[in-house]
């Protein structure tokens, strides 16, 4: 009898699980699908953030106790003259660096022609952006080496006297945002091209009809279409100049005499280099990185969406 009275029960409890299921199928469906990788975000992103941001508050060399600071290490970071070095810097690489996107544009617009040859072109815009950062490292610093590299003797040639980049305060900075727009420029360029693709050929037939070409055609009929690609586009070169680590390490190491610092490398200086161990402070100029890039991404975010409404 007891099996009798709780097969029912069992079934109806069943029933009304597969009843909620139906019901919800539409809105719990997409959630299914989206929970692995809300997870994995969560886990390897918004994790460590927050994580950094906890550990900013403390001074701690990575193996032994932490030790409570509060705020100090912010404090510090105001009277840290090398910190303000590379926050002017990354200041000169976030402007300069955007140069990168009309850039892109206009190679993309060159490239999206029909014209004998027009392949071998792409694949030469598109190198860059296939190689490794470290070895466009190299390549420019060989190009701006002193006595043998070819913008040195450029230089020599034209003024008589050659100018050491990679080792001269004033321009090594410059120097090295150059070899960062090489790859950049080609980045933009694949979006550009990929947003070309997708341009509605009878708004272009239709403007043409309306008289229109040249400059008012790009600003007016093409640039609206291209929205999508040039917030991609805009996001990518923003995060790219706040986390120039790479270039910064392979080409001078931030020297010299540290004039070439940018914040991820001083992050990098302070937290795991030989010169400190001090993950804290690292953690706490990790967090003025992370609310610098936070405040461009969410005012173009912001723009953006702005525009879209008006449209």
């Amino acid at each position: 009898m007891t099996g009798s009275a709780t097969t029912p029960a069992i079934a109806g409890t069943h029933s009304h699980g597969s009843g909620v299921w139906k019901r919800n199928q539409r809105a719990l469906a997409p959630w299914l699908f989206l929970a692995p990788g809300i997870f994995m975000f969560a886990l390897y992103v918004i994790y460590p953030i927050i994580a950094s941001m906890w550990l900013s508050f403390y001074d701690w060399d990575g193996l032994g106790a932490k030790t409570w600071l509060g705020l100090d290490n912010y404090a510090e970071l105001l009277d840290d003259d090398a910190f303000y070095t590379s926050l002017y810097n990354n200041i000169i690489w976030l402007v300069l660096y955007m140069l990168a996107v009309p850039a892109g544009l206009f190679i993309a617009l060159f490239l999206n022609q029909t014209v004998t040859g027009i392949r071998i072109y792409k694949s030469l815009f598109f190198f860059p952006f296939v190689i490794s950062q470290v070895v466009v490292g190299l390549i420019f610093a060989w190009f701006y080496a002193p006595n043998f590299g070819l913008f040195y003797k450029l230089i020599e040639w034209i003024t008589g006297t050659g100018i050491a980049v990679l080792a001269d305060d004033r321009y090594v900075t410059y120097g090295i945002i150059a070899a960062g727009l090489w790859p950049q420029i080609a980045y933009c360029m694949i979006l550009y091209l990929t947003g070309l693709n997708n341009v509605a050929p009878d708004q272009i037939e239709a403007a043409r009809l309306d008289g229109a070409k040249g400059y008012k055609m790009l600003w007016h009929v093409i640039l609206p279409q291209l929205r999508p690609a040039t917030f991609i586009a805009i996001v990518v070169t923003v995060i790219g100049a706040l986390r120039s680590f790479d270039l910064v390490s392979i080409m001078t190491d931030g020297g010299p005499y540290g004039s070439s610092r940018v914040l991820s490398f001083y992050m990098y200086e302070q937290a795991l280099s030989e010169y400190g161990f001090r993950m804290g402070y690292g953690a706490a100029i990790a967090v003025v990185l992370f609310a610098i890039m936070m405040i461009f991404i969410s005012f173009f975010i912001w723009k953006m969406v702005r525009d879209e409404r008006g449209m």
